[in-house]
């Protein structure tokens, strides 16, 4: 059973158009200041992040947020985090996110937020971590997405270990368990797990 103190929430800066979306980031706030979960997260103010950091601090829950200097300048930054990490530039601030979380989860959001999710998912394959990830798949937002993986395994450019590195669930609860219970698989692969 994997320890989650710490989950790294990757998601839009954008709060979208769908109200299911905001809805659901306020519920999952609500459940990790509930189980003493820590959101680690993008430190912005605005978008579905923003959403999920006031629910969690709302509710009296902890949120580290992290954010490269030159973001902080533009002033999106959230001043009311439990704590606030500067880095130098976007690559070391998703070091530190994968440092600093137990687990990731995946909601909706814009090209920032598929490569975060990417990046993080090709470290787990690499075997430079051995976190669990989570898609929050709200109102059918990535199923095009899933297709997309799904063509990638039926072409030969994915294998079935690999694509079931990502765990998806449309229910936060249920998402948090399967989290919980992954066990990282020996996956076999060209590169050696150094550093990159």
């Amino acid at each position: 059973m994997n320890q989650l103190n710490k989950i790294c929430v990757f998601c839009g800066s954008s709060d979208g158009n769908d109200l299911a979306i905001t809805d659901t980031a306020t519920k999952l706030g609500e459940i990790f200041a509930e189980r003493n979960i820590t959101l680690v997260y993008g430190a912005a103010k605005i978008g579905v992040m923003g959403t999920i950091a006031k629910s969690v601090l709302d509710n009296s829950g902890k949120v580290i947020g992290i954010i490269p200097n030159f973001l902080k300048k533009k002033e999106v930054v959230h001043l009311g985090l439990t704590k606030l990490i500067t880095t130098q530039n976007m690559h070391e601030r998703k070091l530190k996110m994968q440092e600093t979380s137990d687990g990731f989860i995946a909601l909706p959001g814009g090209m920032g937020t598929l490569e975060e999710l990417f990046e993080i998912i090709t470290w787990l394959q690499l075997g430079l971590h051995q976190k669990p990830i989570g898609l929050l798949n709200i109102n059918g937002f990535y199923n095009d997405l899933i297709k997309m993986l799904e063509t990638m395994v039926r072409k030969g450019f994915l294998s079935m270990d690999n694509y079931n590195l990502l765990l998806v669930d449309s229910n936060p609860n249920q998402l948090l368990k399967k989290m919980e219970e992954f066990k990282t698989p020996q996956l076999p692969k060209w590169l050696n797990s150094d550093r990159t």
